[in-house]
């Protein structure tokens, strides 16, 4: 593959992935009514901030740079993702109590808080394959974090 078919590649892996998972995961919580605890919130902002990253290195020099700090956002939301399935399983204690997503886009405030649901994050809500959600964020996005640094590797001029 050549240098600038590589980083091409990285750049739509750094893109794709991210939005894909961020994707799976809206779905589960508005399509399915799988509440996110604060853990998993916190496993979407660097996912979010990837792709930003990554539409930069669409448009903006120098591309490769761009490509490689979304690359290390996707690992970050990956070691988070580690962490939350240690959580999970017993391994070691959470940062965190239980928490809830709060919308108060109709009625008050405090009603909202009344009636959301208690998310906590040493339980597990779904697994598939015998891992949690947070243990797959944890396996997908530190595969794609390090294909594409191995892709920009490969791409290097």
């Amino acid at each position: 593959m050549a240098p600038d078919n590589s980083t091409r590649l990285a750049r739509q892996v750094a893109l794709a992935v991210p939005a894909l998972l961020l994707g799976g995961a809206l779905i589960s919580q508005y399509g399915f009514g799988l509440y996110p605890c604060e853990m998993c919130m916190w496993q979407r902002y660097p996912h979010y901030a990837a792709i930003g990253l990554a539409l930069l290195a669409s448009f903006i020099e120098p591309k490769r740079v761009w490509t490689a700090l979304a690359a290390l956002a996707i690992l970050v939301s990956g070691a988070i993702g580690a962490f939350h399935a240690g959580v999970e399983q017993g391994w070691w204690e959470g940062l965190t109590g239980c928490a809830t997503v709060v919308s108060a886009t109709e009625g008050n405030a405090l009603e909202a808080i009344l009636n959301a649901p208690i998310v906590r994050c040493d339980e597990i809500p779904w697994s598939f394959l015998g891992l949690s959600l947070a243990a797959w964020n944890f396996v997908i996005s530190t595969l794609a974090g390090l294909a594409i640094l191995a892709l920009l590797a490969k791409g290097r001029p």
